[in-house]
């Protein structure tokens, strides 16, 4: 029976507190009537995944806020018609964020833009002086938000991954040695292995505390990394040979010790230099698997 699983995830509550706790401060201390929007957006915007990608987006918004004033002040300085410095704008706005390869959606310069542009009795300067203000509280809130309730540790995810691959591995060599002539492929753990990747970069941007225990954890990490890439370099050697040779007996008992239906007898009696290559790179894999699991299981807390 499969475990029920709820819908909504922390990061999602973490945000509704985070906004919450921005509109409460911002009804006291924001310096502008559209405060709530502004501190709502920040606040959203702060919530991300890790602690790195909270600071770029913290930066991001800021300093778009501040090039969408500059961009206002530019144009009204000019005398650049209404529409057309907005028009400008957006497009400077835009572009810059796609050179820059911002994640962020470019909301709050546009709005600061399009605000002081088609507002002529808006005061610049006091008018985006208090957009500042309004976003850093829902960003600085949305920070603290996220950094300190249940941070974001996927490395439960990355074990579970790893783990994986264990039974990918037997899978692989059960199908390899059990006697037909379909041989098994290695995408899935080829994406496994891409999702590890993934994951562990994730896991190296989290936490802005305990440096010396997150690099500890994540060297480990790596570790099963490397040793699961070099288990797929065996695993892709064994699937290309032309002719796969037989399994002597070492192997055989131990996969099977494993759980791996492999047959009996061997139903290609290939070469000796193909019986070598194959139990060589077998032996090698089975070694692999070994130092993965003493990796994952070394010690990861303290």
């Amino acid at each position: 029976m499969r475990s029920w699983k709820s819908p909504v995830g922390m990061r999602t509550v973490k945000t509704a507190l985070a906004v919450i706790l921005a509109l409460l401060v911002v009804e006291q201390y924001g310096a502008s009537p559209a405060k709530v929007v502004f501190a709502t957006i920040g606040a959203i915007s702060a919530v991300a995944p890790t602690f790195t990608a909270s600071l770029l987006a913290c930066l991001t918004q800021i300093c778009g806020v501040t090039v969408g004033v500059l961009l206002a002040l530019a144009m009204t300085a000019l005398n650049v018609p209404d529409m057309l410095a907005v028009g400008i704008g957006i497009i400077v706005i835009l572009t810059s964020y796609q050179h820059f390869r911002f994640k962020l959606v470019p909301v709050l310069p546009c709005i600061v833009l399009v605000n002081v542009c088609l507002n002529p009795e808006v005061e610049a300067l006091t008018y985006s002086t208090g957009r500042l203000w309004d976003t850093a509280i829902g960003l600085g809130i949305g920070m603290l938000v996220n950094t300190l309730i249940f941070p974001y540790d996927n490395s439960r995810k990355i074990r579970r991954t790893i783990a994986g691959l264990d039974e990918d591995l037997i899978l692989f060599l059960q199908e390899m040695f059990d006697g037909d002539n379909q041989l098994p492929q290695t995408d899935m753990i080829e994406d496994k292995l891409e999702t590890l990747e993934g994951q562990l970069v994730l896991f190296s941007q989290q936490r802005l505390w305990r440096r010396k225990r997150q690099k500890r954890v994540l060297q480990q990490l790596k570790n099963c990394g490397d040793t699961a890439q070099e288990l797929l370099v065996e695993l892709a050697t064994l699937r290309n040979m032309e002719r796969l040779g037989c399994l002597n007996e070492e192997n055989r008992k131990a996969l099977r010790a494993l759980g791996a239906a492999v047959a009996e007898h061997c139903p290609v009696q290939g070469t000796s230099v193909e019986n070598t290559v194959v139990n060589y790179h077998v032996a090698r894999a089975l070694s692999l698997r070994e130092e993965l699991k003493a990796n994952l299981a070394g010690p990861h807390r303290r």
